[in-house]
């Protein structure tokens, strides 16, 4: 009889990128990414466009759900769109070096 060998990467469900990342960490990546003009005209909610602070908008969120899950869903695609140009520490690509 064959032996069947499983690989949990490619049989379980994608791991969460949010696992262990907090409201506040993916907020202010979020404003040093696009600043706070472009949130909110991406996420139409009061906190990003008048007076904007992190505070006021982790207090929002904190006690909107659907506010929150369109900032997640933002931070999800972020991280998708950053990942193909980090090609090692400091930026530096293994080719380039030396």
């Amino acid at each position: 009889m064959p032996t069947v060998i499983l690989f949990p990467l490619l049989n379980g469900p994608m791991p969460d990128p949010l696992e262990g990342v907090t409201l506040k960490t993916i907020v202010t990546e979020l404003v040093d990414a696009y600043g706070w003009e472009t949130l909110a005209s991406t996420i139409p909610i009061r906190c990003f466009s008048h007076d904007p602070s992190l505070s006021s908008s982790l207090h929002f969120l904190r006690r909107t759900p659907w506010a929150r899950t369109k900032v997640e869903d933002l931070y999800r695609q972020h991280l998708a769109t950053e990942a193909p140009e980090s090609d090692g520490p400091m930026g530096a690509s293994p080719e380039t070096d030396g």
